[in-house]
């Protein structure tokens, strides 16, 4: 699955999932523009160089149309272009939603939806330009099946989901393709906080009888990212261990 030449850029890249997705690109060839709130993505874009790769690391928020448009800029002006884009920044604060804060919800919106439309618009116009584009949303099973205790998480996600298949259907016949990848429980730094009883409880309604990694994450948007996925877009790839098979 060859990307060598090809620019990405994932956002929340600094830690979890969309670490993992930055090292992956780039050990495929791929120069890669890491990008975090806090300048964790930093320490990211070192170990690639480290390793010999390509990349650079822009601290901004991404549910900041400012921020947003500032770091396509940067990004445009070190490389020339964006092949991929990985939307894959999101937080979670959870409650049931009879004591949910209006900023929790409002929060939770902006960065795992709202980040989303804010930085696949910044980047369409670049992208028709050159007839080549690869948009790889990262959903969540929760957006497909809910979850108790996260109605603002489960409806950002569905948004992705919806936002995913729509836009698709937009740029389709320009060469560029949308997806979303749905993980199910993965090993993050939200899931360590779960101690042994909880995990057995997860782990009892995987079929494969664990949590996946950020690596099988990564591995699925390497897929997406590649011209051996050309002819696949407005699609959810679920990557759950066979939790939500039916």
């Amino acid at each position: 699955m060859e990307i060598k030449g090809k620019v990405a850029l994932v956002t929340g890249a600094g830690q979890g999932i969309g670490k993992a997705i930055a090292l992956k690109l780039a050990t495929y060839g791929a120069t890669v523009v890491t990008n975090d709130i806090s300048g964790k993505a930093e320490e990211t874009t070192i170990k690639i160089v480290k390793d010999g790769g390509k990349s650079m690391a822009i601290i901004a928020d991404v549910s900041s149309v400012k921020d947003v448009e500032r770091m396509i800029k940067e990004a445009l002006e070190a490389y020339g272009q964006i092949d991929i884009l990985v939307n894959n920044a999101g937080i979670t604060i959870d409650s049931l939603l009879m004591r949910m804060e209006e900023d929790s919800w409002d929060k939770v919106l902006e960065i795992d939806l709202k980040s989303v439309f804010l930085c696949s618009r910044a980047i369409i116009r670049q992208m028709l330009r050159q007839r080549y584009g690869r948009i790889i949303n990262i959903a969540s099973i929760v957006g497909q099946v809910g979850n108790a205790g996260q109605t603002n998480y489960a409806a950002a996600k569905a948004g992705v989901i919806g936002f995913s298949r729509a836009l698709a259907k937009e740029v389709a016949a320009k060469g560029i393709t949308v997806n979303a990848i749905a993980p199910g429980f993965i090993e993050t730094e939200m899931t360590k906080k779960l101690n042994d009883q909880q995990r057995q409880e997860l782990a009892k309604n995987i079929p494969m009888g664990s949590l996946g990694s950020p690596e099988d994450v990564a591995g699925a948007v390497l897929f997406l990212a590649s011209d051996t996925a050309r002819y696949i877009t407005g699609q959810v790839i679920t990557v759950d261990g066979g939790m939500t098979c039916v």
